[in-house]
């Protein structure tokens, strides 16, 4: 059995900016300044790490900025509510929703994320999708500030909901960014990169992704890379 991660942001879809809108409107309501927001590269990111960069950057001691993430959090969550809508302006990736569907139906695949987004603002995203239910499992930037961390979290999740233990290149990571490829590495898993995001094909091929791919619509291609153990390859 494969355990497969999707990223969120860049990978299976756009939320056109909802999320540093919302994060810039919530960060100045809590703490006065949303910091270097405007130039900040949030591609890859969790959120915790996001916030601590932009309020340390903008010269808020750490333990200032530890008081007040929860009251972030829940303002953030209540800005994103109102930046996303009823999600008309959420646009999935070519492809994005076939191979989700394609890999929740397959019995040899367990489905879940793998997400900088703390869980709240992930549901909030993927609400009017419709993919939510198809991820039976999350690891998120709420479990842990720090990406590489998170591949770890998920396979303890899995273990307990299916029993069994997952290692090495059980795990798929699917991201956009290097940062996902590093997060696969770092644990020791599969990666497929896709360019959807804002890196090309050949900055993702730099990192040495097990493959990597423009885009998510030819779902036949593509999960046969998600099955094949981690031989590489571009398409």
């Amino acid at each position: 059995m494969k355990l497969i991660l999707f990223d969120i942001d860049g990978t299976l879809l756009s939320a056109s900016g909802a999320g540093r809108r919302a994060l810039g409107r919530a960060l100045l309501d809590v703490y006065g300044t949303a910091g270097p927001i405007d130039r900040y590269d949030f591609h890859g990111g969790t959120d915790p790490q996001i916030i601590r960069d932009l309020l340390g950057t903008a010269g808020l001691p750490a333990a200032e900025i530890a008081a007040r993430e929860g009251r972030l959090f829940a303002r953030y969550i209540e800005c994103l509510e109102s930046e996303v809508g009823d999600g008309a302006r959420v646009t999935l990736y070519p492809g994005a929703a076939a191979l989700v569907e394609t890999l929740a139906g397959a019995e040899t695949c367990l489905v879940g994320l793998l997400t900088g987004n703390i869980e709240a603002g992930a549901r909030i995203k993927l609400r009017s999708t419709g993919l939510w239910p198809r991820f039976r499992l999350g690891a998120y930037g709420s479990d842990d500030a720090d990406r590489t961390r998170l591949p770890a979290v998920a396979a303890r999740r899995a273990e307990v909901l299916v029993g069994r233990i997952f290692r090495g290149t059980d795990i798929v990571v699917i991201g956009d960014t290097p940062r996902d490829i590093g997060c696969a590495r770092a644990f020791g898993a599969a990666c497929v990169a896709v360019a959807t995001g804002r890196h090309s094909v050949g900055d993702l091929a730099a990192h040495r992704p097990d493959h990597v791919f423009t885009d998510l619509t030819d779902t036949d291609r593509v999960l046969a890379a998600i099955l094949d153990g981690g031989s590489g390859g571009q398409r």
